[in-house]
């Protein structure tokens, strides 16, 4: 039987755009202020083959400043409700219940939390009762903060480590396994070489039975290796890297170029 995360097949590798309604994301901060920008956006990228879109209305780069929940709430529940209204696939990029109660409550199926639900002591209950689908993400430090400096013995068992011992906190709490899915967190608190490893084993997360999603698109490591420094000009290096993932066990990757994430898929595919 094909194994599916909130609802969608992952008979191959699914693809999750970003679609960030915020003025200070670190890559398209301010592009998608209008609701109708954002639900005109998040259709084409459907239409350019994204199965998920996440929508996400706070900036989680470091150094971001936090805004209040319902701030959160204005800028996304319209992008999600007409989003959903046209058959979308909506996961909610939030670390806070209020808004992941309202944006489920509009009809999305993810709750995508960069805190893997510790930043918010009612986002863990709230998930189970409404049995959504999460993705848990390892982070070091809050986004309001500058990240600290690394301190791994080593960051892929730690990281390991660390989700699952959310994943099975979520399963006492009455979330299905199958609606679980682990993402190492790349661009939060690691170090370049700490993110080459933390795609490398990707494997040994995949192991588990988890899905595991992999978001490096467009990241600072990124331009640090290839000397770019415009984040919308490392998407070749990006769609490489989300295929890198794909090859080592990764079943979602979460981009913000859908086009070449899906060329680059097809041409590994069809290499096997």
């Amino acid at each position: 039987m094909t194994r599916r995360f909130a609802g969608v097949a992952l008979d191959r590798p699914l693809v999750m755009a970003i679609v960030n309604v915020t003025p200070d994301s670190f890559s398209d901060g301010g592009e998608r202020l209008d609701p109708a920008r954002a639900i005109d956006d998040g259709l084409r990228f459907v239409a350019e083959g994204a199965d998920i879109l996440d929508v996400g209305g706070e900036s989680t780069r470091p150094g971001s400043a936090a805004v209040s929940p319902e701030e959160e709430c204005r800028r996304i529940l319209p992008v999600v409700e007409g989003l959903v209204r046209q058959g979308a696939v909506v996961s909610l990029d939030t670390r806070r219940a209020l808004v992941a109660e309202a944006g489920l409550a509009a009809g999305a199926r993810i709750v995508n939390d960069v805190s893997a639900l510790r930043d918010d002591p009612a986002m863990l209950p709230l998930v189970a009762r409404r049995k959504a689908a999460v993705i848990l993400m390892h982070r070091r430090g809050r986004p309001q903060e500058r990240y600290a400096g690394p301190a791994y013995i080593d960051v892929v068992e730690d990281v390991r480590r660390f989700l699952l011992d959310r994943a099975v906190a979520c399963e006492m709490a009455g979330v299905e396994r199958q609606s679980i899915a682990l993402d190492p967190g790349l661009g939060f608190g690691k170090a370049v070489e700490e993110e080459l490893a933390l795609i490398a084993g990707t494997e040994h997360l995949a192991e588990e039975g988890y899905p595991v999603l992999i978001g490096c698109s467009r990241k600072s490591f990124i331009g640090r290796l290839t000397g770019v420094e415009k984040p919308s000009d490392r998407d070749p290096a990006s769609a490489w890297l989300a295929v890198e993932a794909v090859r080592r066990g990764a079943s979602i990757v979460r981009v913000h170029n859908v086009v070449a994430t899906r060329q680059t898929l097809a041409v590994f595919k069809a290499m096997r």
